[in-house]
């Protein structure tokens, strides 16, 4: 071992060429992703870490923390043939981005961003009881339960996709952010947004 590669005593352990930057499953960057919407970029966290093994479960509201792409898993397993099933959950979820990459030559991660702003909804409707009568009444919609919207739209649209048909839950996964990310009336996200919203509007 030459002089020069001999470490110095005080240097951290760690050198920069030795630092590297973690992906989400080893291959997804999960930096410098855009942002559209500002009232509901607080509540999208990307981190490169799809498990934290329920770390903020005990803490009300604390799921803002948790990355968007474990909330989409965690959404997915919501169902009675796939509850706790979070192993199987994230290989489809690992597959649906391979399938959106594949699909539109760009980072899966922007994409489910981009996704869950588009399927987010403004407004709802709220009932409101009078003298026993209920009237309905259109409200606006809080930033955190419009992100919670729309990981529920996303992954309804993925069952019904995927439920007694040729297409897997993969495939079914990858169809739903596209078209929710290119804002596609068609796909089963936008168009739930799109009913809440139009609901809303007859209801003000």
């Amino acid at each position: 071992m030459s002089e020069s590669d001999t470490p110095e005593p005080d240097a951290p352990a760690g050198s920069e060429e030795q630092e590297t930057d973690a992906l989400l499953f080893g291959v997804w960057e999960t930096d410098d992703i855009a942002y559209s919407d500002p009232s509901t970029k607080r509540y999208i966290n990307v981190t490169p870490i799809a498990n934290t093994m329920g770390r903020h479960a005990s803490k009300q509201f604390q799921k803002s923390e948790i990355s968007i792409v474990e909330r989409l898993i965690n959404r997915l397993m919501q169902t009675d043939e796939n509850t706790g099933k979070k192993q199987q959950t994230t290989r489809i979820v690992r597959e649906a981005f391979e399938l959106v990459h594949e699909q539109t030559d760009e980072n899966p991660v922007q994409v489910l961003v981009t996704a869950v702003e588009n399927a987010a909804p403004r407004e709802e409707t709220v009932r409101l009881k009078y003298g026993g009568i209920s009237v309905p009444q259109a409200v606006d919609v809080a930033p955190q339960r419009r992100v919670d919207q729309a990981l529920k739209f996303l992954a309804e649209g993925t069952q019904r996709g995927s439920y007694k048909t040729p297409n897997s839950a993969a495939e079914a996964l990858a169809t739903q952010l596209t078209g929710a990310a290119d804002y596609d009336v068609g796909a089963y996200a936008i168009n739930q947004k799109e009913e809440a919203e139009r609901v809303a509007a007859a209801a003000r």
